[in-house]
């Protein structure tokens, strides 16, 4: 505590400024021990507290800004990196998308109070196309809300804040180690399960090539999250085939055909899973190796989605009525 008093004895505004603006943007920079300290040595009379309530609010609004203007340029790409790491990253993306979209206006608010949400609400915002002055108004309360609690409570309290900060430092350091050895026992349980799935490996794949050249196969596109943005593409005269529907589609498969199977994602999982469902209801099932990127790099011919065939993702427009 005494340290972080000398800081910003020495740099004031600039240095809650700096931390805010790092923590917003995402880094892990604890500024709400900043503000706390910053509310304390207001207190003391070392800073005025208005100076430090508008350098702290700037800061987390302009780190919000530009994650929200990251988002809005990468659309939704980013909440495909994010879902990565789902056990069902098709699902992951869309259920996603819509509870934000039922629940960003308040998360906008509130997130800076959450670890870890804070850094991914501005971005989703973006990705989701909230119109800016919503933005703005909604992240600026977020901001004054989050800056304003700190301050005035290092303020109010500020020998009890001094006393607690190294207590409180601790306990944030352990959090971040648990925190930390869970994502990893997290990463391990999914590479695990991903090498025990050996009946996936078996599945015979092909090359692009093959598959273009084989005579009397139909082409299965069984991307869920290819399908988001207006512009994509697929293989020309590749069916839709959405792998969470596998029950109720596959009737209507052709069951004297061969049938390749293609998607975007790592190690042709999707493709793989559907593949093998398809198997063992008797269907002559290949997986093209690479999926939609060999395909393309084999200089094969693409045609753009179908616009009826584009899933539609919740995005923000105008503020609905009665929200």
């Amino acid at each position: 505590m005494d340290e972080i008093l000398q800081l910003i004895r020495e740099h004031g505004p600039a240095l809650l400024f700096g931390f805010c603006l790092l923590e917003a943007a995402g880094v892990p920079i604890p500024a709400a021990l900043a503000l706390l300290a910053g509310g304390a040595a207001a207190a003391q009379g070392v800073v005025g507290l208005p100076i430090l309530a508008l350098a702290g609010f700037s800061g987390l609004l302009l780190g919000d800004c530009i994650l929200y203007v990251l988002g809005r340029r990468t659309g939704w790409w980013l909440l495909g990196i994010l879902c990565r790491v789902s056990a069902n990253p098709e699902a992951c993306i869309l259920t996603s998308a819509e509870r934000f979209y039922r629940r960003g206006r308040v998360t906008l608010v509130l997130a800076k109070f959450v670890p870890g949400l804070s850094a991914l609400a501005a971005p989703l915002a973006g990705s989701m196309r909230m119109p800016a002055p919503q933005f703005l108004m909604l992240d600026a309360a977020g901001a004054a809300l989050y800056a304003g609690v700190y301050l005035v409570l290092g303020y109010v309290a500020g020998d009890l804040v001094r006393a607690a900060l190294p207590v409180v430092s601790a306990a944030g350091r352990v959090i971040e180690v648990v925190a930390g050895l869970g994502l990893v026992a997290f990463l391990i349980w999914r590479f695990w399960q991903s090498r025990r799935q050996v009946p996936l490996r078996e599945v015979p794949k092909v090359s692009a090539t093959d598959a273009a050249e084989a005579a009397g196969g139909a082409v299965f596109d069984v991307r869920s999250h290819g399908y988001y943005e207006a512009g994509a593409q697929r293989i020309k005269g590749a069916t839709r085939l959405e792998p969470n529907r596998l029950a109720a589609l596959a009737p209507e498969l052709p069951a004297d055909t061969r049938i390749y199977l293609y998607c975007t994602c790592y190690r042709e999982a999707t493709s793989a899973r559907v593949a093998h469902l398809l198997r063992a209801q008797g269907f002559e099932t290949y997986v093209i190796e690479g999926g939609l990127r060999s395909w393309q790099r084999a200089g094969l011919p693409v045609e753009p989605v179908p616009e009826d065939d584009i899933v539609q993702l919740p995005e923000f427009g105008r503020w609905p009525k009665g929200r």
